[in-house]
């Protein structure tokens, strides 16, 4: 058994993925290799993808994992079926509009909440689409590290859209497109 205090000494990791299984699993797989290599772990969901999570895993399926939890914040949707897929534009107008309230007070509780089996954050692990991190972790002072979660070719194209732009190939021009 641990000492007490001796987490307080651990370094504490926010994961937040972007509120899709594409981006929730990546986002799960590392935040359990921090965990292994000594992390104490917060993992963010949306109330939404929390209650899924539940549903499909058991009610007590996230209980009684030793520096590892859960938490959850509201994704600024109307409330909707559990089995239902969430609009996605209407969700990412969401994620850019109203995250970062409900996750920065979520970084405050974490913060001045640090106790001997908590410590205080000390980096956020975000998704590469949730920019609205950089935000919390400047008022915070903590770094922010993103996660590409899609492919090494969807990076690639990623990477290449602003000079595709900057050489006029895009957008597509002429009534064929």
């Amino acid at each position: 058994m641990a000492s007490i205090g001796a987490n307080l000494k651990k370094p504490h990791a926010v994961c937040i993925p972007a509120p899709s299984q594409g981006h929730i699993t990546p986002m799960l797989q590392l935040a359990k290799i921090l965990h292994h290599r000594g992390f104490y772990i917060t993992f963010v969901n949306t109330e939404y993808n929390h209650r899924r999570l539940l549903k499909s895993r058991g009610p007590n399926s996230l209980d009684g994992l030793p520096d590892f939890k859960f938490e959850s914040i509201p994704d600024g949707l109307p409330s909707s079926d559990a089995d239902s897929t969430q609009d996605i534009k209407s969700l990412c107008e969401a994620m850019s509009k109203h995250f970062i309230v409900p996750y920065s007070a979520l970084l405050s509780k974490l913060q001045y909440s640090a106790s001997p089996d908590v410590p205080p954050v000390s980096c956020l692990v975000s998704d590469s689409v949730m920019t609205f991190t950089n935000e919390a972790a400047e008022q915070f002072g903590l770094p922010n590290v993103f996660l590409w979660t899609a492919s090494a070719c969807g990076l690639l194209g990623f990477n290449q859209f602003r000079p595709l732009i900057e050489k006029g190939y895009i957008p597509l021009k002429g009534t064929l497109y």
